[in-house]
């Protein structure tokens, strides 16, 4: 009686009960057969029916539910955390919404243990290699780890200590990470959405000569070297932001002089929002840096309800799964990021198809690539919201651009 009414909800059938028998047998036979697989235990074949099924009915909340349960079961941490956080972006209110966001916060812990645990296997791990072990098992950690995950976690902690590197090495080697910029080449991208916002239409192909990007946003460390070498005030917060445990995370409470006079500082500028957008999407015209799917714990640094002293924020260049096509980190989540164009709404109806570079004059600046509290409309890459120039926030920061 129990997978009778289990069933019956995995198909949909009360939203839907003017559903014919045929199609009744249709769906039946895409999940049932998952269904089954899971309560054997026979996990990869639950997978492989519950992915068939999705391919003709991508929509159902349930399936994609038991879909990550058939990875959680191999261990498959990304599918795992990827289903899950579909379920619930389809259905918040599901009968099994609790399990998935519970499964899914689980999923993401156990995809950064594993991280770590791939950094430090290597022999003679690099001090980069060990700095981002450290990083993925400090992330875990604020996450959350039950009795398992937290053996692993004080195991993987301990050969971190062991290691003869010492700790100001792997700080100067994430900064120079930090530091290094990715090429953009020169040539056509397609820009905006017709799903999108107004002020991100008409959709049209644009031409953006070659630039190179900052790899990562302006972290904690990097500001704080600017501000010993300029007169320039510190921002709000700063005795909070600038502590050891976030040298590494993007700063923020930067308006945007600050973070115009900081690119100005490095030898840069800020980058306008064409060379953004393409530096996020590529060419083809995607939804977010890594491509169409929905951001999920790993791609992206995003749906956090708390700020809690700068532990909103995740470390620079964490989400591998992340990247946009250049190989450039965070650009969807973590902080927005000031550009140098001023706003109109109206401009994509007259803007020149090569190296537009915004109105002449206007009261807002444009931000782009969401926050650690957005959602997945604000983190696609076309996505256009503002600030007034002076506005400063938790959520807000910068990285710079460079004309060869």
């Amino acid at each position: 009686m129990k997978k009778i009414f289990v069933l019956v909800a995995l198909l949909g059938l009360d939203a839907d009960p003017t559903m014919s028998a045929a199609l009744f047998d249709e769906r039946a036979k895409k999940f049932s057969a998952g269904y089954d697989f899971l309560n054997q235990q026979k996990y990869q074949e639950a997978r492989t029916a519950f992915e068939a099924g999705l391919q003709q009915y991508p929509a159902n909340a349930l399936a994609h539910f038991y879909l990550g349960d058939a990875c959680r079961g191999l261990k498959s941490w990304a599918c795992a955390e990827t289903h899950y956080e579909t379920s619930l972006e389809l259905d918040s209110k599901s009968s099994v919404a609790g399990l998935a966001k519970q499964r899914g916060r689980s999923a993401t812990v156990w995809h950064l243990l594993d991280e770590g645990k791939q950094a430090m296997s290597a022999s003679n791990a690099s001090p980069q290699k060990i700095a981002q072990a450290e990083d993925s098992l400090d992330l875990a950690k604020r996450l959350g780890l039950d009795d398992e995950q937290q053996a692993l976690y004080q195991q993987l902690h301990e050969k971190i200590q062991q290691e003869p590197t010492p700790r100001h090495e792997k700080t100067a080697s994430a900064q120079s990470q930090e530091r290094s910029m990715a090429v953009v080449q020169a040539g056509e991208f397609i820009m905006g959405s017709v799903t999108g916002d107004a002020d991100e239409q008409p959709v049209r192909r644009v031409y953006v000569d070659a630039f190179s990007m900052d790899r990562y946003q302006v972290s904690v460390g990097q500001y704080a070297k600017f501000l010993e070498a300029t007169s320039q005030s510190a921002p709000p917060d700063w005795s909070i932001m600038n502590k050891s445990r976030h040298q590494n995370r993007p700063v923020v409470n930067v308006d945007w002089a600050d973070a115009d006079a900081y690119c100005t500082w490095a030898g840069k500028r800020l980058p306008t929002e064409a060379e953004w957008e393409k530096a996020a999407r590529g060419t083809d015209g995607r939804t977010y840096p890594w491509g169409n799917e929905l951001p999920t714990g790993v791609r992206a640094n995003s749906k956090k309800e708390k700020w809690s002293d700068h532990w909103a924020l995740t470390p620079v260049g964490m989400y591998e799964e992340g990247k946009s096509p250049y190989g450039i980190y965070d650009m969807a989540g973590n902080v927005w990021e000031w550009v140098s164009d001023w706003y109109d709404p109206d401009y994509y109806m007259s803007s020149p198809s090569k190296n537009p570079r915004g109105p002449l004059r206007g009261e807002s600046k444009v931000i782009r690539g969401g926050s650690w509290g957005s959602g997945p409309r604000d983190l696609r890459a076309s996505d256009r919201d503002t600030h007034v120039p002076s506005a400063r926030g938790m959520g807000t920061g910068f990285r710079c651009a460079k004309t060869p």
